[in-house]
Formats: C-alpha cells, sequence, structure tokens
C-alpha cells in the first residue's frame, strides 16, 4: 500500500508503507479522499518539525470506508463508509473532566502527531469514526472536517438570526462559516484580498470587501447601519486583520479567532475595554459538529463544487501542495486510493 510521508524540512515522498493489521479496538480504514488544509502547508513547510515525529504519514481531512475490524469493535462492518474525527483526548485532565475533551490539554491531533489519512490503508481507534450516511459521496465527504471546523465556530460565536457577521479571509474555512452563518439567519460580509477568491465568494451571494482596497471600517459601518458587527470571524491569519477586529465589531459585539497565528499579534485592548468587547478562541470540534456537518453537506447548504479546485492522485500531493502555498487553488482533494475518480 502505498502512502506519502513527511520527511522533515520540508521534504515529501510517496512510497510504499506497511500498514499492518487494526489493532485491538481499532478500524482499518480504506482511505478514499483526503483533503489538504493550512495545517498540512504549515508541516510540510517545516513550521511544526519541532512537533511532529518524522517521516510522518500527514493529512486529517479523510473519508473511506472499513476495510478491516479489529478485536472488539462492535457496530462496524467491512464497507461501511465513514470520516474520522482526528482527536484523541486522555480523559483525566482537567479540560476533559470539565467536558471540554476537543481541546485536552494532551490532546493527541491524529495527522499531526500520530499517522494520518494520506495513505491507502489506514488504521484508527473505532472511538474516532464517525459513520457516513450511504447517500453522501466519498469525495464530498472529504469536507465533513473542515465544515466542523466552521459549524463550531459559528455556534461558539452565540451567533444569532438577523445578526450581522465579518468573516476576515476568503479561503475555504472563511467561506465555510460565512456558509454556516448564513444557513443560520445571519447577514455576511467576507473581507479577502486575493481578487479571485472574492470573485468567489460574490457568486456565492455573499457581500465582499477588498480589505487592502477599502476601508474596510466605514464599509461594515455602513453596511451595519453605523453599529458595527455582531461577530466578527478571524479567519485569516494576518497581522491586518487581528488588529483590524476590534474597529469592526460593535457594543457587546463578539471577536472570534479561528485561524492559527504563528506570532504574537497587536490588538486595540482599549476598544475591547470601551465597547465590552468579546474575545474567543475557537479550536476544531466537537462530535455534535461533525454531526451538523454531514447533515449540511448531505442536504447541498455547502458549496461544494466552488471550494474543490481540484483531485489528485497520492503520487501528486507535493505538486498539489505548492499550488496551494502559492494561492493559484481553494481546496484540492488527493484521491488515496488512486482510482482516478477526479
Amino acid at each position: 500500500m502505498m502512502g506519502t510521508l513527511y520527511e522533515g524540512s520540508g521534504r515529501l515522498r510517496t512510497a510504499a508503507v506497511d500498514t499492518g493489521p487494526p489493532g485491538p479496538g481499532e478500524l482499518q480504514i480504506a482511505v478514499a479522499y483526503c483533503g489538504l488544509c493550512g495545517t498540512d502547508l504549515h508541516i510540510v513547510h517545516g513550521d511544526m518539525d519541532a512537533r511532529v515525529r518524522t517521516p510522518l504519514v500527514f493529512g486529517h481531512e479523510a473519508s473511506g470506508t472499513v476495510a478491516a475490524v479489529g478485536a472488539g469493535v462492535q457496530g462496524w462492518t467491512a464497507g461501511d463508509p465513514l470520516t474520522v474525527m482526528p482527536l484523541i483526548w486522555d480523559g483525566t485532565c482537567s479540560a476533559c473532566l470539565a467536558g471540554h475533551q476537543h481541546i485536552c490539554q494532551n490532546l493527541v491531533f491524529v495527522g499531526i502527531d500520530s499517522p494520518g489519512a494520506l495513505q491507502q490503508r489506514w488504521n484508527v481507534p473505532a472511538s474516532i469514526a464517525v459513520p457516513l450516511p450511504d447517500d453522501l459521496d466519498l469525495r464530498t465527504a472529504a469536507l465533513v472536517e473542515p465544515a466542523a471546523v466552521a459549524v463550531h465556530d459559528v455556534r461558539r460565536s452565540g451567533l444569532h438570526v438577523g445578526d450581522h457577521a465579518v468573516v476576515l479571509g476568503g479561503g475555504p474555512i472563511g467561506v465555510l462559516i460565512a456558509c454556516v452563518a448564513r444557513e443560520a439567519g445571519a447577514h455576511v460580509m467576507v473581507a479577502e484580498i486575493d481578487e479571485s477568491r472574492r470573485a468567489l465568494v460574490a457568486a456565492l451571494g455573499f457581500e465582499v470587501r477588498d480589505p487592502a482596497g477599502t476601508d474596510l471600517t466605514a464599509e461594515v459601518t455602513s453596511w451595519t447601519g453605523g453599529v458595527g458587527a455582531d461577530v466578527v470571524f478571524e479567519v485569516s491569519g494576518a497581522a491586518a486583520a487581528a488588529r483590524a477586529t476590534t474597529a469592526l465589531a460593535r457594543v457587546r459585539g463578539t471577536i472570534v479567532v479561528v485561524a492559527i497565528h504563528t506570532a504574537a499579534r497587536e490588538i486595540d485592548l482599549q476598544r475591547v475595554f470601551w465597547r465590552e468587547l468579546r474575545l474567543l478562541g475557537a479550536r476544531v470540534y466537537q462530535r455534535s459538529d461533525f454531526e451538523r456537518a454531514i447533515e449540511m453537506l448531505r442536504r447541498g447548504v455547502l458549496p461544494v463544487p466552488a471550494l474543490i479546485s481540484g483531485v489528485v492522485p497520492l503520487s501528486e500531493t507535493a505538486t498539489a501542495v505548492e499550488d496551494l502555498s502559492a494561492g493559484r487553488a481553494m481546496k484540492i482533494l488527493v484521491d488515496v486510493a488512486g482510482e482516478g475518480r477526479a
């Protein structure tokens, strides 16, 4: 069986990998598709070399079917379609005991801290497998994990029907957040510097602005009738966007930090004080977010065709990473099974 491995210092290699049979309590997955995301780019760029153990099979946005069932696993049979919520928690830390297992203090993120989905056979604990409905195609199902991120972010924000939400960043997660927020009844504006992404967002029916070419604060103030946004989602990871958040939010508005900021950012705490703003972090997801994401994808609420720029075979993972890094694609799926289903 083949897999793509990160070997450190920005090097990728596609080669034979020996998965072995599933152990007790495990499922072996025949991986169909694996989406590539910003975290994967951080890995390949070497930003996470201090964390990952190489060689690492990475990837965590997966869909597939059960290939084999390990001892003691019940409720699964070969051929069942599934995805994976790639979080393993210890169940004993203070976060877990408080019911926040998804942000366990000793969290293992599968595909970063342990082998991931860019391999044709993948053994995972059955506890992190999530069943898929038979009528959800596996290509679409590869977007369950990023869609669950968006569901969690919007749920955490406390967004209400009729609220005005501003999404800073029109990449895949930003677009998904915009769609989930609209489905929740909000008015949504997306700010994005890339022209092609702005065109995609506009085609999906959203208000869209170029933060580099306009006064975004003035635009949001006008759009909200002088009030400001109820919720601001910072999804871009840019320093300028982080600085802008407090100027965009209304009195007692909410700022949700979604992006991974790899450096400390400047933020106007005077504005946070003066307007009694809420500043929230939103990290990964919970099981209910996965279930909601599956339901939304099944109903066709989320714009899968617009988000998927292409599908490549496993051997072209490195090229896909280059295209994503250069901004030449929105979302690329790897056809791990190699059956040419693009």
